[in-house]
């Protein structure tokens, strides 16, 4: 199978060029389920690279026809708080993208997209899409749009206004493609594309994204990109396992102490049962004066 360029160097150098367009296209389209045409690649202190950071975090934002702002964003390396993080990512792309004294029926929509390499939360799928919806505290109803609203704004819902989640774990998918997101999916954790795929985007893709596409000079700068990308995550993992070593040299003595602790309890345990019995207690009598079962009582009179 032939090998196409990683996702988030394609984000970088190769998806920012309007010829480009459709595989971004067909990519919000098959995560969205519905036709996304991009008018520009727009430019904010969030998708600016930052060389301290050029290997974790790579994104785009996108405007598309209806006016939406859609920030793909692609995280390599575990972050705790990356929750907090998409949070903050889409205010920010609210105040940037309005004007002091506009009305706030300017305010754009917003789409925040994360595309993750790690394990974030904790849930069995790996395509999750979060929404802001107010409920009832009493009638458990959902609050809708009024008819006036509905009329002055071309939305459907109160969720319509606020920004869109979607989160990929992709190390979470098993490597079945079930439809055509799954091949999208399937492309992002493997960099391939199958002949049999047919969603939006991925016959482009595997035109422009071919690794033997690239020039003498994109393939070295793409091996540099590749092999930051493995030591940052290498360097996190040797930091894991140095902590778990440290943490595990810390709590040896303390392990150690609770064995030496249980192995006289049970030594105390043995001697008191054997004394019992030479004094011609009954096993049932010793079990339970000391609280525990006669076959326990049984065997430590047998390995005496």
């Amino acid at each position: 199978m032939e090998k196409h360029i990683r996702f988030d160097w394609a984000i970088k150098r190769l998806l920012r060029q309007k010829a480009n367009f459709v595989v971004l296209e067909g990519f919000l389209s098959e995560l969205l389920k519905q036709d996304v045409t991009i008018t520009e690649i727009l430019e904010s202190s969030g998708n600016q690279e930052d060389e301290n950071d050029k290997y974790n975090i790579v994104d785009i934002l996108v405007k598309n026809t209806r006016g939406e702002l859609m920030l793909i964003e692609v995280q390599n390396n575990k972050e705790v708080d990356y929750f907090h993080r998409m949070n903050y990512g889409q205010a920010k792309l609210l105040t940037e993208h309005i004007s002091a004294g506009d009305k706030y029926e300017k305010i754009k929509k917003v789409f925040s997209i994360n595309i993750v390499y790690f394990d974030l939360g904790q849930g069995e799928d790996y395509v999750y899409k979060g929404t802001t919806n107010f409920v009832g505290l009493h009638k458990k109803d959902t609050l809708q749009l009024s008819a006036e609203q509905k009329e002055v704004y071309p939305i459907k819902e109160v969720a319509d206004i606020y920004t869109t989640y979607y989160l990929l774990k992709v190390n979470a998918f098993d490597g079945v493609a079930r439809d055509t997101l799954d091949e999208w999916i399937y492309f992002l954790k493997n960099s391939e594309i199958r002949d049999e795929f047919r969603a939006k985007g991925l016959a482009e893709a595997k035109k422009v994204m071919r690794e033997v596409n690239m020039s003498p000079s994109e393939k070295r700068e793409y091996e540099r990109y590749i092999k930051s990308t493995r030591i940052a995550h290498g360097e996190i993992w040797s930091a894991r396992i140095e902590g778990k070593m440290e943490t595990e040299k810390e709590l040896l003595p303390l392990i150690e102490e609770e064995r030496k602790q249980k192995m006289e309890a049970m030594q105390t345990i043995r001697t008191t049962v054997l004394n019992l019995k030479t004094s011609g207690m009954e096993n049932v009598q010793i079990a339970s004066i000391l609280g525990l079962s006669v076959d326990e009582i049984g065997k430590i009179i047998q390995e005496k």
